[in-house]
């Protein structure tokens, strides 16, 4: 058996994230984030497939947790206000993290692969999304849409999380962001409605 390791991934993904500040993401190897954990590569790969994932390795934690709180939703509740509380139940899987997750933003905004990475995420997380509302009876296209429309709120409210000079808590900046998708959708009106064309007059004979 081989020789158990307390706490292996929280060290490779701190490991890693050290030497991306230090040395840059391209420039720091799989070895040597292992050595900085005092693990082995062999120990690394058991939990990454390579050193971009160890930024994405709780991708599979948050899934588990918006489809079941989906779920497990209220019969009555909306498909709206489920996927709402599905992304209110992410906020303490963030809260003690914020530096980490400012961290990690600034590694994915500045190279390409991190971006599409989260983008396959984010789009992972709408695809279990709208599967766990089609589990409740939700038809198409409104389980997508719904689906779509949360994770989008969650993309900006997190960042928004991250940039906050304030430090306000993930939860009020995703309630305050899907405020803004409700009066978004709400409204029936627009900033500057068209005007009518005006048509020349016909010249008297």
């Amino acid at each position: 058996m081989g020789r158990w390791e307390p706490n292996a991934r929280g060290r490779l993904e701190e490991a890693a994230m050290n030497l991306f500040q230090e040395r840059g993401y391209d420039r720091t190897t799989v070895e040597e984030i292992a050595a900085r954990a005092g693990l082995t590569e062999r120990t690394f790969f058991r939990y990454f497939a390579d050193k971009k994932e160890v930024l994405f390795g709780g991708a599979g934690e948050l899934r588990r947790l918006i489809t079941s709180t989906i779920t497990d939703a209220p019969e009555e509740t909306s498909p709206l206000e489920a996927v709402a509380a599905a992304l209110d139940a992410t906020a303490p899987v963030f809260k003690e993290r914020r530096d980490y997750a400012r961290a990690r933003q600034g590694l994915i905004v500045a190279h390409a692969e991190l971006r599409e990475r989260e983008l396959i995420k984010l789009a992972d997380l709408a695809s279990a999304a709208a599967d766990a509302l089609r589990g409740r009876g939700v038809t198409e296209p409104a389980a997508s849409l719904t689906a779509e429309a949360g994770i989008a709120v969650f993309k900006v409210a997190f960042e928004r999380w991250v940039e906050d000079p304030k430090s306000q808590d993930l939860s009020q900046h995703l309630r305050s962001t899907l405020d803004e998708l409700r009066a978004v959708t709400a409204s029936t009106g627009t900033a500057n409605p068209p005007q009518p064309v005006k048509r020349a007059k016909a010249p008297r004979r």
